[in-house]
């Protein structure tokens, strides 16, 4: 197993291996002329971030700027909208539903190292899966950290740094990010 396929794996690897830094130069380059897009030209736009992401509904809207590491490992689905300066660190899986609005600032980590220092010095690194459930709404400033799940019609409000799971239908919020309310018909 190369290095590229064990990154894929969520295994330890090291991103300086097997074509990596190549396909991360070549998303930089797509995201550089995606940012600097003239934002009348909605048709060129829209084709570029549909090449950059792997998968995509027909409806999506990311802001620039936006930054992502790989872009082939990000799915989202229709009507997916996403304010100023999204980042995806994708080194793994970011699926995201149907129907997510994403406010301004968010982060989305997949990747992350070795808490032992003399492991970590070794460059070697790893990730973890995230997905993002249908008609989420992601509030400003969050951070979504590795193999997170976040369940359908939720709500995470603004600031909130999401460590562990998030069930379906709650308002979640805070660092770390918990649930606060289940969402029910009487609001």
């Amino acid at each position: 197993m190369n290095h590229k396929e064990k990154m894929l794996a969520g295994l330890p690897y090291l991103a300086s291996m097997d074509g990596l830094p190549e396909e991360r130069l070549e998303c930089k380059k797509k995201i550089l002329k995606y940012n600097n897009l003239d934002p009348e030209n909605i048709e060129e736009k829209d084709a570029l971030i549909k090449d950059i992401l792997g998968k995509t509904g027909k409806h999506i809207d990311i802001q620039a700027p936006f930054h992502c590491d790989y872009g082939y490992n990000i799915e989202v689905g229709e009507n997916f909208f996403a304010n100023y300066n999204l980042v995806i660190l994708d080194v793994c899986k970011v699926t995201i539903g149907n129907n997510v609005q994403v406010a301004p600032n968010v982060s989305i980590y997949t990747a992350a190292h070795p808490v032992d220092a003399e492991t970590r010095n070794t460059g070697y690194e790893f990730g973890k899966s995230i997905e993002i459930g249908n008609s989420v709404w992601i509030g400003g400033n969050t951070c979504i950290l590795p193999g997170v799940k976040i369940g359908d019609n939720t709500v995470i409000g603004a600031g909130s740094v999401v460590t562990k799971d998030i069930p379906d239908n709650v308002i979640a919020f805070g660092n770390p990010c918990k649930v606060i309310k289940k969402i029910t018909q009487d609001k």
